[in-house]
């Protein structure tokens, strides 16, 4: 491609916009365009990437016996009903009525869609196991769209949906998708890491989500140096502290005027921290009950994607409470509120309490406090569970070892769904005795714009991106320092030809512009080979550089062409 027939423009400056460097870089690049908030379109050099992305990922997945279909973006309500979703997903899921007044919603991901499909097409144990898979643009209707590609509303995905007979071959089907990411992952240059994660709105058993590591990731990882364990801090596990084998205290209520604040009750009773209960209010939007009373050890954080689980609620049903009207039904008082004497609320209570002894707890009244407070004793929990949000230096839960936290960008991540939607919408098929059995299902998705994001965040420096070989827009850029030069366009285009006759994907640029415009879009726009045709043109010399060194070193023409045809072949 000649530069000066392509479609290019790059920006100088930082949009006011763009916070992190993916962002910054590809809107400086010009790889992608903003629409509106958190939608944006892609340009020649950004659509030639995510084509990159799409390709490797077509080849794993084919490698593993998928099977590309393509389906609507547009789903009708009635699957999303049959499934019980329609509600569960949230106010995240795009909604839209026809002419007719019917009900649809614009894909956020495609579990229903593809069991309908099977449903209806397979009854046989033969059939099994299938793969399906698709690369297409999904929506969800984000809060807080930002970060550019990271967190948008409009995003390319590719989803895939294994159908098997039994758990056994669920497992494997599993297997052989997480070797498959890895690979995908891997092939795109990223530094990435499989980590256990909470499954959230898709639902199903187990679950694994591959995290680009990189400090602007959104996921929080927890793991250990000394074992295994790895894990997004919604999914690990906290261990709780030693029970405590003190005798009980009587209850003592005591004068605590102003402290509302763990902090606050702490330093005016002369307590640390871990001596507190800390109460937590919320209001649930279901029928069952109104309010919920969560209480954990004051030094504890809580993690709410914990709390949801053991609520069983999606995460939309649920806000912190106006404190005065859940008082006047419950009992309950702001910066007061205790586990003892509350009424009508559904009291959840972390696990590590049960084995704590005499603490200090709101007394539910204005200004006052309770001493020596002890489960069992004083209140139960009408559910008792792990709430803690782990931290780093935390005991690690397999090994004892020290929690360490690092952070990460959401790239892929794989469910085990089992029958969730299988038995929901009565996908069945016949084995081999005639008897009807539901099928086993798992989910697998890969953020195709997200992944180009993610290469971005780990691969730039102070002057643009550095694309890895395998997903660079072009291998390779000529620049000619003067296009006027007869001597140095001749020699351009005979590597440039020679190149292109090889396979090789070649970028001349061949604009009337000074060299240092050139050199400095040639870096932003991250091409991994530049070779720069000058003032030695006469004598067959140019000088050759990698995107990533500090300095270029000269060769001839016919070097250079050689040294780029032994890096991308593999590529090719």
């Amino acid at each position: 491609m000649r530069m000066t027939n392509m479609y290019l423009k790059t920006l100088r400056e930082v949009p006011a916009e763009a916070e992190i460097p993916s962002h910054i870089w590809l809107l400086r690049a010009g790889m992608i365009r903003k629409l509106v908030s958190g939608v944006y379109g892609f340009m020649p050099l950004g659509r030639r990437v995510l084509q990159k992305i799409e390709a490797i990922v077509r080849q794993e997945m084919d490698a593993k016996g998928g099977q590309e279909i393509l389906m609507s973006a547009i789903q009708p309500a009635e699957l999303w009903q049959e499934s019980g979703r329609w509600y569960a997903y949230g106010p995240e899921m795009w909604r839209l009525r026809d002419r007719n007044d019917r009900d649809f919603c614009l894909g956020p991901t495609h579990e229903e869609i593809f069991t309908d499909i099977v449903r209806s097409e397979v009854d046989s144990y033969r059939q099994l196991p299938l793969n399906l898979y698709q690369i297409q643009t999904k929506y969800r209707d984000e809060k807080r769209p930002r970060f550019g590609l990271m967190r948008s509303r409009e995003f390319i995905m590719k989803d895939a949906y294994s159908f098997d007979r039994d758990w056994e071959g669920l497992d494997k089907s599993y297997n052989e998708m997480y070797d498959a990411y890895e690979k995908v992952f891997e092939r795109c240059g990223l530094t990435f890491r499989a980590v256990e994660a909470d499954t959230g709105a898709i639902g199903g058993s187990d679950s694994h989500e591959f995290c680009a590591l990189s400090e602007y990731g959104e996921s929080e990882i927890a793991y250990c140096e000394q074992c295994s364990m790895a894990a997004t801090t919604e999914k690990a596990a906290c261990v709780d502290d030693t029970p405590d084998s003190a005798e009980m205290l009587p209850l003592e209520l005591v004068h605590t005027p102003g402290t509302k604040t763990i902090a606050d009750v702490a330093a005016f009773l002369g307590i640390d921290h871990k001596q507190t209960i800390k109460a937590l209010l919320f209001e649930v939007f279901q029928q069952e009950y109104r309010y919920v009373a969560v209480f954990i050890r004051g030094d504890r954080e809580l993690n709410m994607t914990k709390l949801i689980n053991a609520l069983n609620i999606p995460e939309h049903a649920i806000e912190f409470a106006d404190e005065a009207a859940m008082g006047a039904e419950t009992g309950a008082v702001g910066g007061f509120t205790g586990p003892v004497g509350l009424r009508n609320c559904k009291i959840v209570v972390d696990s590590e309490l049960t084995g704590a002894k005499n603490l200090c707890a709101g007394a539910c009244k204005e200004d006052y406090h309770m001493l020596n407070v002890n489960y069992g004793r004083d209140y139960t929990g009408d559910i008792v569970t792990d709430l803690k949000l782990t931290k780093e230096g935390y005991p690690c839960p397999q090994c004892q070892g020290h929690i360490k936290i690092t952070r990460g960008i959401e790239v892929g991540q794989v469910f085990k769904l089992g029958t969730k939607y299988s038995e929901a919408m009565h996908a069945y098929y016949k084995d081999e005795n005639m008897q009807e059995k539901v099928i086993v299902m798992g989910c697998y998705g890969i953020g195709i714009s997200r992944t180009l994001a993610a290469i971005v965040e780990q691969h730039h420096d102070k002057d643009g991106i550095i694309w890895p070989l395998a997903v660079a827009p072009y291998h390779a850029i000529i620049t000619v320092v003067n296009a006027a030069d007869a001597v140095q366009m001749q020699l351009a285009e005979k590597i440039y030809d020679e190149l292109q006759k090889e396979g090789v994907e070649v970028l001349l640029d061949d604009r009337d512009e000074r060299p240092g415009v050139k050199f400095k879009d040639a870096d932003l726009i991250g091409i991994p080979i530049r070779i720069t045709v000058g003032k030695k043109a006469a004598d067959g010399i140019v000088e050759y550089k990698m995107r990533g060194d500090e300095k270029s070193t000269d060769k001839t023409a016919s070097e250079a062409t050689a040294v780029v045809l032994e890096l991308v072949r593999p590529y090719i």
